[in-house]
């Protein structure tokens, strides 16, 4: 069953210097309540063709949703601990969605029948962070792990290597280098960033190409740019920093950046940052307000770096801490739309929100609620970064 919102509501401008057909404006569509208890949202990604989307809860569940029509599909099942990363990205088919967890498993769902259908467990005391697919035939399977990096031949689900040399703290992010299968990129609570070649027989001795070092906790990392050479790092103390991966040069450290943030609009204080969109070589920085409302900042990374007004400001459909955001452009894009659909957020009031740009005529009335609903209850506040 899913709860719908029938408010249409606009978004605040940014009072800023920037050309007006340079701010978008986008509408509150509608938002469905995952939960009637007291659970929140982690995370929500993609299917390639984005007609799905999946969205895992605090209550260790995965539920699956028309990410046209906001319609619920199904839910997986199976996880006993929180879940730290959802992909439909591998090599196992376009219906067959991988997560991984705190209870050391990383498990594949057909999203089909919403059964498990294969996945591979670490040791009963391992946690798994993140993972990702790459190698030669993207069948080797990384993860991040309690200090580890774990890697595993995914036909035949055998672990094949493990790396515990190069971090000493819980490895939060593994990434393979679009473009550049056997490249592979792990971050980690220590503040290091390394950089691996995974080609042949893997160790820690032979395969470590480059340390960084960021000084703080790393939350999360990405990809940017035409070559995808360049790296941005959001710490768990909410600084900025990009770097070009390749020669490990740090082009812009951003250690105020929620400061430059909430002096560049006239909202809230910025408490944290979601996550980071990118076109090309252009990144923006999502912002975030304990009260709900979000803005995509523009980060110039050039001479030491800034963080410009915001080019879109999301306002009105949270009431809580926002976890994560889908843009449903083609590619991970900064404010732009498909068929007049911006995208989806979800937050800790375990909400969904639709959002669409105010020009768009695509109005489907089956999405909006004709009566009155009741809103879930606002939850306990957790610690934002106990869950990497």
């Amino acid at each position: 069953m899913m709860e719908e919102g029938s408010e249409m509501m606009e978004v605040e401008e940014p009072k800023s210097q920037m050309h007006p057909n340079s701010i978008k404006r986008f509408g509150l569509k509608n938002f469905i309540s995952t939960n009637f208890d007291d659970g929140y949202v982690f995370q929500i990604v993609p299917k390639d063709d984005r007609t799905q989307m999946a969205v895992s809860l605090s209550t260790n569940a995965v539920k699956l949703y028309s990410s046209e029509t906001g319609q619920f599909i199904g839910e997986c099942k199976g996880h006993s601990g929180t879940i730290n990363h959802l992909s439909f990205s591998g090599p196992s088919g376009p219906h067959v969605l991988h997560s991984c967890s705190s209870d050391g498993t990383l498990r594949a769902w057909d999203t089909r029948t919403f059964h498990e259908v294969s996945g591979v467990s670490a040791s009963s005391s391992q946690e798994i962070f993140s993972f990702s697919f790459g190698g030669s035939t993207n069948n080797l399977l990384s993860t991040g792990c309690k200090s580890q990096i774990l890697f595993w031949d995914w036909r035949s689900k055998k672990q094949v290597a493990c790396l515990e040399e190069s971090h000493t703290d819980d490895v939060t992010q593994v990434h393979f280098v679009p473009d550049s299968c056997n490249k592979l990129v792990s971050a980690s609570a220590d503040g290091l960033i390394c950089i691996f070649d995974t080609d042949g027989d893997i160790n820690d001795d032979d395969n470590l190409e480059s340390v960084s070092n960021v000084g703080s906790s790393i939350g999360k990392v990405g990809f940017f740019g035409e070559s995808y050479q360049k790296l941005w790092c959001l710490t768990h103390i909410e600084t900025l920093s990009i770097w070009d991966w390749k020669d490990g040069r740090n082009e812009a450290n951003l250690q105020d950046a929620r400061s430059l943030a909430s002096d560049s609009w006239t909202l809230d204080h910025v408490d944290y940052f979601v996550d980071c969109h990118h076109s090309g070589d252009r990144l923006w920085a999502i912002g975030g307000t304990n009260t709900g409302s979000i803005g995509y900042f523009p980060v110039d990374y050039t001479g030491g770096g800034r963080i410009k007004s915001p080019e879109a400001i999301l306002g009105g459909g949270h009431i809580d801490v926002v976890r994560s955001v889908l843009p449903m452009s083609s590619e991970n894009g900064g404010p732009a739309q498909t068929q007049g659909i911006f995208g989806w957020t979800g937050g800790e009031d375990g909400r969904l929100c639709c959002w669409l740009s105010d020009d768009s005529n695509n109005m489907n009335q089956s999405w909006i609620s004709s009566e009155l609903v009741t809103r879930s209850p606002r939850i306990n506040r957790r610690y934002r970064h106990s869950p990497y």
